[in-house]
This record gives C-alpha cells, structure tokens and sequence, in this order.
C-alpha cells in the first residue's frame, strides 16, 4: 500500500509542478540554422567546431607523423630491454613535439591557407576545412608507398588517379598508415641488430664461463645502456626519424 500511495504522491506533484508558473517563466534559448543572408548561425558554427575538435586525436592518431614516431621510439624502448622507462607519456610527449616540428611546414601551410584566413572571416568553417585537408593530404602523399595506396585503389575498386585530387581521402588514410607502419618497422630492425648482438655476445661469453645461472640480462642491460648512451643513441634515433619524412623517406 505505502509504494502506491507514494508513487500517487510523486505524480501528483509532477503535476503541479508542470502546471505551475514557475515552469513557464524561462523560455528555452532559440536556437536557429541560418544567422542570416545564407550563412549559418553562431550555434550551428560552434557545433561544427566541436565536432571538429573531436575528431582531432583520431586526426593526430592518423594522418600525422606520429603514428611512426610512437612506433620508432616504442621499438627503442623495446631494443634496450626496458619495460617502463622511459615511461608512456613521456614516449606519448616526446612523439607529439617531435611530430609537430617534423610537420612545421605542412602546419605552416594549413595556417597560411586556413586558419588565418578563416579567423579573419574571408573563409567559412566548411571552405576552412577542405582548404586544410590539401597540404595534409599532399604530406600523407607523399609518404605512402604507391604500392600500398594501389592495394587500397585495387580493393576500393577505384581507377588509377592521374592526379593527386583524383584519390579519394578514405582511400589515401589507410595506406598512408601502412606505409607509416612498414616504415616504422624497417627503422626498428636496424635499431634491435646491435643489442641483439649484445645480447648474443653476453649469453655465449656466460655460458663459456660456466656461469649459465647467472641471467643474461643482469650484465647485458648496462652494456646497452652504455653503448646507446656513448653513441648517442637518442640523437640518432630523431635524426634518423627526421630525415625519413624529408630526406627522401
């Protein structure tokens, strides 16, 4: 009996309060498509500016260097036999920055033709957009295997382009990330030879000692910490990442 009585009760001031005045005193905010000769509204901008906000880590993730700066430098990680150091976010920080000043022109370029232009008003958000998918698209162009963008055109059933305009965006993205991750992967077999060699070296030397108790690891991790620190290791790695994507990939 108590349930029904204050499920009665419940409703009842449901009621009144929909029905009282305070409920109409506040007027929901207009909200409208068109501000005005055609172009859309203050609102409508700022939603699509969100939702373009939201795409930005899958944009990064994607359709940047990043995603074979993370690689190389996980791989490093990997190579010296360390699990946790450097840690992830300074991994994750060190791939941003790095990614950043290896796009500097191609960043320069979206914000010379886009932004710039857009923030002073001579472009609307849309017109903004595909004026800085052009330099991203021409980076990601430029460092995809045709052989992996053929795949993609193959499978897509799409025609051999004559012109970069004639491949499709959804296209270009995946094998952009392919050939980001082959070379990723060719750089990373280079870094493991000379620890595996290490590695290699240490186990035989131990197990000619006689001292097969003993891990490999507990005398081959600071030798390949002071090799890469001698030959300065952290260095070479960026460079070799920096003139992968300018010195002719």
């Amino acid at each position: 009996m108590k349930p029904r009585v204050l499920s009665i009760g419940l409703f009842a001031i449901g009621i009144a309060l929909l029905w009282s005045p305070v409920t109409y005193a506040q007027s929901l905010p207009s909200i409208t498509i068109n501000g005005g000769h055609g172009t859309p509204s203050q609102t409508l901008s700022i939603l699509a500016l969100l939702t373009v906000i939201s795409f930005l880590p899958a944009i990064l993730l994607t359709m940047t260097a990043f995603t074979r700066v993370v690689t190389v430098l996980s791989f490093t990680r990997s190579a010296l036999g360390l699990q946790q150091t450097p840690p992830n976010q300074v991994i994750i920080g060190l791939s941003l920055f790095l990614t950043f000043f290896i796009m500097e022109p191609t960043l320069s370029a979206i914000n010379h033709q886009a932004l710039t232009p857009y923030l002073a008003g001579h472009l609307t958000l849309l017109q903004a957009g595909k004026k800085a998918l052009i330099p991203l698209r021409l980076f990601m162009y430029q460092q995809t295997r045709q052989s992996d963008l053929a795949l993609f055109l193959k499978m897509g059933h799409i025609p051999p382009p004559h012109h970069l305009s004639q491949v499709p965006t959804l296209t270009l993205i995946p094998a952009f990330i392919i050939s980001e991750l082959k070379t990723a992967f060719e750089i990373g077999v280079y870094i493991f030879i000379p620890f595996i060699i290490v590695d290699l070296v240490v186990s035989t030397v131990l197990m000619s000692m006689g001292m097969m108790m003993v891990p490999p690891t507990l005398i081959s991790l600071p030798l390949k910490l002071l090799l890469f620190v001698l030959a300065n290791g952290w260095s070479l790695v960026v460079q070799s990442l920096f003139l992968s994507f300018h010195g002719g990939g």
